[in-house]
């Protein structure tokens, strides 16, 4: 384990954009890809790099991100890796909680200086990527950076969503813009190699993913920049002028889990031939919480383009371009199309199943010949039989008690019921 660098990992604010997946979770504690959470994402990338102090904050609705963490990240009595959580709290100098990313690092310095470190690496909880930290660590070192940036190159149509950054021709960041308008982006093009401009990626944008060398860190958010509260906007504009500020370009998959969209559209790409996000890595694994969950069992199911998680009891008639999550059970007959399943946090018993009949209400899971496309179905749901959703750009924006819609993808709150027949 290197023993010069920590990790921080932020948990995010409200997550609104991402609701109602976020109206019981925090972001990084939201399920992805069938069996892990977002959080596992940066996490996995930490140990993959031999990084195994690390410290997640964490704010908003964080009961499951707390216990997901508790139960999954082990080590041994030999070993001094550990991830700790860090929680708001107030204290007798400083009653409010986290005000933004760079004060939510400030509020936990006096926890974090207790460990030695030289180095800090600051990650945000809800993206999609695979880093070794260790080559950015090793660049920020031989170069005698102050602060790294981890940058990407994107075209002119996902320019404006990023901050932006030029950088000079010794990789030294020199200028920075938030989000600029698409009229001023011809002054922002950098060179990001030739394979990147072939493809019309010419500007870079930062990533959110920060390596601060400690005493720069320290000297920002306690003394020069004591009142500034985000990262981005006030902390690395006015690093840029005053230290060494480096652009460590990242040229693989990555992406923001922002909304709604981009969440069903990070989930779905796994079901690719050859996804954009290696699952299937064996030096890059992603961990997450054992189950000691049986295999999957299939029974009479066309299966295209599909994930399945352990644990699913399947007997649907077809299953196509869609992420299954752990513990999923579907009828037979029911046809899921571009969907992502959840799944469920526990078995019903041949018992409870009779009961929840006899009470009218369906079973855990997916009921028979139930038709589902563009959706995502969030956990512990419970849809009965003959159920149609269909979702699509022909619906409007909406958010009702059972169901939302954003962009087309309805997503069905965590722990519906939707009874037979229901259609959306």
């Amino acid at each position: 384990m290197k023993k010069d660098s920590a990790a921080i990992i932020l948990g995010g604010g409200a997550g609104s954009r991402l609701s109602p997946l976020t109206s019981t979770r925090s972001k990084p504690a939201v399920p992805i890809a069938g069996k892990y959470r977002l959080v596992d994402i940066p996490i996995s990338n930490c140990l993959n790099s031999d990084i195994g102090r690390i410290y997640v904050l964490t704010q908003f609705n964080s009961a499951s991100l707390n216990k997901h963490i508790k139960n999954t990240y082990h080590f041994s009595a030999f070993s001094s890796a550990f991830v700790d959580i860090i929680a708001a709290e107030q204290t007798p100098d400083n009653p409010t909680w986290f005000q933004g990313t760079a004060d939510a690092v400030r509020q936990s310095l006096r926890h974090v200086q207790q460990q030695s470190f030289d180095y800090v690496l600051i990650l945000s909880g809800d993206q999609l990527y695979q880093m070794d930290f260790e080559q950015m660590v090793a660049r920020h070192i031989k170069e005698g950076a102050d602060i790294s940036i981890a940058t990407i190159p994107v075209g002119d149509r996902e320019a404006p969503e990023f901050g932006i950054m030029k950088k000079s021709d010794g990789d030294i960041i020199t200028s920075f813009v938030e989000k600029p308008a698409k009229q001023t982006l011809g002054d922002w093009v950098s060179d990001t190699g030739e394979e990147m401009q072939a493809q019309g990626r010419i500007y870079l944008a930062s990533m959110g993913i920060y390596i601060f060398s400690r005493r720069v860190l320290f000297d920002l958010l306690q003394d020069v920049r004591k009142d500034a509260t985000d990262f981005g906007k006030e902390i690395i504009p006015y690093s840029i002028e005053r230290y060494k500020v480096l652009s460590y370009q990242y040229d693989g998959y990555w992406t923001d889990i922002g909304n709604i969209y981009s969440f069903f559209e990070a989930n779905l790409a796994l079901t690719q031939d050859i996804p954009p996000f290696n699952l299937f890595d064996n030096d890059n694994a992603v961990y997450t919480r054992p189950r000691m969950l049986p295999p999957a069992k299939i029974s009479g199911t066309t299966l295209e383009k599909t994930i399945i998680a352990e644990g699913c009891i399947i007997n649907a008639s077809r299953v196509e371009h869609s992420v299954i999550g752990i513990r999923t059970r579907i009828g037979t007959g029911t046809t899921i199309v571009s969907s992502y399943i959840m799944g469920t946090d526990f078995y019903e018993t041949l018992d409870d199943m009779n009961n929840a009949v006899r009470k009218g209400i369906p079973k855990l899971g997916i009921g028979e010949r139930c038709y589902i496309r563009n959706a995502i179905i969030d956990k512990n749901c419970r849809i009965g039989n003959d159920v149609r959703i269909n979702g699509g750009h022909h619906l409007p924006n909406a958010d009702h008690s059972l169901y939302a819609v954003k962009d087309g993808i309805i997503v069905v709150k965590k722990g519906a019921i939707l009874p037979d027949g229901f259609v959306i």
